[in-house]
């Protein structure tokens, strides 16, 4: 377990826990490890993953290719944008008035839309790509290992049901790659040190991630923190040798609500893989999770129907509610 000690500085009249966050060993035995996903997913609906096989020089080529595209003069990266959701988008994020103290990248996972898109992006376009493919690639991988371990451990008897949906050569999978600038802060201010909240700002407000699975790594800055209980914040400690993830099925894997803030001198960086299947996959509970006195809790529907209903909502809204099955079906 992760054990968390939180600042002792909140922001406004939230609290901040200190909580043991679980740790998901792939190196361990399998049969131990896919029980230990299933309970981390129904008590956090988020857990670390270490010794996950994602080799380091991978994430290095890719954060390098980032942080050089985000060190860019602003009207250079505006040429990857806006995002519509795809592309290079800075402060407003979505299109219904959320705003934070972010900057991002966001790219379908296909490799030709990265090709194309890599030719507004870098003056290295084939470098870019490259970084980009080997990067979806590796973690794809690992999201793969997650998902079939998740359905060893809720007993699915199609081990490979859900990851089908993001192999899928169609998936909707997305890379998002977000840089929270530093904040400028007074130096004779008694709370300035680079861990303090007191001038903290949210870079990427509170929301739940609609797609099956993400994966998230950032570099050494913290600023990341899930709630699992209104009003209370549990800081993520940063380690870039790690995965954090989080997925989701019939309510009893529930995608944990989280934001990032920046309260640090240091710029933030993180890489956000989302997994997804293709756009006409119909979404519905395993048959194994459905039974006479555990009814399915959402009518099926079709992964572009649930991403139009995400796309026109508030960062903060929930999203799921919108397909609860109706009394009448149960």
């Amino acid at each position: 377990m992760v054990v968390v000690v939180p600042s002792p500085t909140a922001v406004g009249n939230e609290k901040l826990r200190a909580m043991e966050l679980p740790v998901v060993d792939l190196s361990a035995e399998r049969s131990e490890v896919s029980k230990v996903i299933v309970k981390a997913c129904e008590e956090y609906g988020f857990f670390k993953v270490v010794n996950h096989g994602v080799p380091q020089d991978v994430i290095l080529k890719l954060e390098e290719q980032a942080l050089r595209f985000f060190s860019l003069p602003l009207s250079e990266k505006q040429r990857a944008g806006p995002a519509d959701p795809l592309g290079y988008g800075c402060k407003n994020i979505g299109f219904n008035g959320d705003t934070g103290e972010v900057e991002y990248l966001t790219l379908n996972t296909n490799p030709l839309s990265i090709a194309q898109r890599s030719t507004t992006i870098s003056n290295n376009p084939s470098k870019f790509s490259s970084a980009v493919n080997g990067y979806v690639e590796a973690v794809r991988e690992l999201a793969c290992e997650l998902l079939d371990l998740t359905a060893e451990g809720l007993l699915v008897s199609d081990r490979s049901l859900f990851t089908r949906l993001i192999r899928d050569v169609d998936s909707d999978s997305i890379l998002r790659l977000n840089h929270y600038p530093p904040i400028q802060v007074d130096s004779n201010d008694r709370d300035s040190s680079p861990s303090s909240y007191a001038n903290s700002k949210v870079g990427f407000g509170a929301h739940s991630d609609p797609q099956i699975l993400t994966l998230l790594r950032s570099n050494d800055v913290g600023g990341l923190q899930i709630s699992i209980e209104d009003g209370v914040w549990i800081p993520v400690p940063p380690d870039p040798t790690a995965f954090w993830v989080n997925a989701m099925t019939n309510g009893r894997l529930v995608s944990v609500r989280h934001r990032a803030l920046t309260y640090s001198r240091k710029s933030r960086m993180s890489m956000a893989f989302f997994g997804a299947p293709p756009l006409q996959a119909r979404i519905a509970a395993p048959p194994e999770m459905v039974a006479p006195n555990r009814l399915s809790l959402y009518r099926p529907f079709t992964w572009a129907e649930y991403k139009k209903t995400a796309y026109s909502l508030r960062l903060e809204d929930t999203r799921l509610d919108l397909f609860m099955a109706c009394k009448e079906e149960y």
